[in-house]
């Protein structure tokens, strides 16, 4: 237990306040302001594009989700959620290895760079629509939206650290590694409305879950599978966070 304690008090101990000496540098800073207006994202996002018209585009994914072409972009701002056909509570990822399945092809793996520019196509036909996840939908996203909340709560690994131990109001806004603490944990918080988003520091395109997996990785906690049940309830917990938020696609983080 004390081992523990001393860990938790390293970590946090490497946290301050934002501060000119901890913050990005200035060509850092002028990087990111250029890469707003010319994300590489852009080029990813046409690759997905050409990748999602082959399993049938925007037509083949309305059906397979049985909503009109219309009210795609809409229905798709209100993912993860459950869907029928599939019988689970899943993210937009799996529902595109599912069509992909349908179609005869083999399905790219969720970690997968072609998964992450085509789930980065798909959900930007919903920019500009603000997220609309209902988690009292039904009782399977109900109790997917408790199991994430219970992710984000339990203390685990070697420094009993939880998701909530570095973005509780408390530390929320203080810098760790050069990077402010975003807001996940309360209502109003935007991250799920910019993920897919392209890292400068790891120069490609990322999702959502693929973010928690390196936050565990950093923390030393083991990591979830991304597409696993507890993975896509982490992810429904926090979109339900950012409900509100309008969606803008690709991100850009550092």
């Amino acid at each position: 237990m004390k081992g523990k304690i001393i860990l938790t008090l390293a970590l946090f101990s490497s946290l301050s306040f934002c501060g000119e000496q901890f913050s990005m540098s200035d060509a850092d800073r002028a990087l990111y302001e250029e890469m707003k207006e010319n994300n590489p994202a852009d080029i990813m996002l046409a690759d997905g594009e050409e990748l999602f018209e082959d399993i049938g585009g925007e037509k083949a994914l309305a059906k397979f989700l049985g909503v009109s072409e219309d009210d795609l972009p809409s229905y798709i701002a209100g993912f993860p959620r459950y869907v029928k056909k599939i019988g689970l509570v899943v993210g937009l990822d799996q529902v595109l290895q599912a069509m992909m399945y349908d179609k005869g092809k083999k399905p790219f793996k969720l970690k997968s760079k072609k998964m992450f520019n085509m789930v980065a196509y798909v959900k930007s036909i919903a920019n500009d629509e603000k997220i609309n996840i209902d988690v009292n939908a039904d009782p399977y996203i109900k109790a997917m939206y408790k199991l994430g909340k219970k992710v984000f709560m339990t203390k685990r690994g070697g420094r009993g650290l939880s998701c909530n131990s570095c973005h509780s109001p408390s530390v929320v806004g203080l810098v760790l590694r050069t990077q402010k603490l975003p807001d996940l944990g309360s209502n109003g918080a935007k991250s799920a409305a910019t993920w897919p988003a392209y890292r400068m520091t790891k120069s490609s395109l990322r999702t959502f879950q693929r973010r928690f997996q390196g936050c565990m990785k950093n923390a030393l906690l083991k990591v979830i599978p991304i597409g696993s049940k507890q993975m896509v309830a982490l992810e429904v917990y926090l979109t339900e966070q950012a409900k509100g938020s309008k969606i803008e696609i690709p991100g850009l983080k550092r």
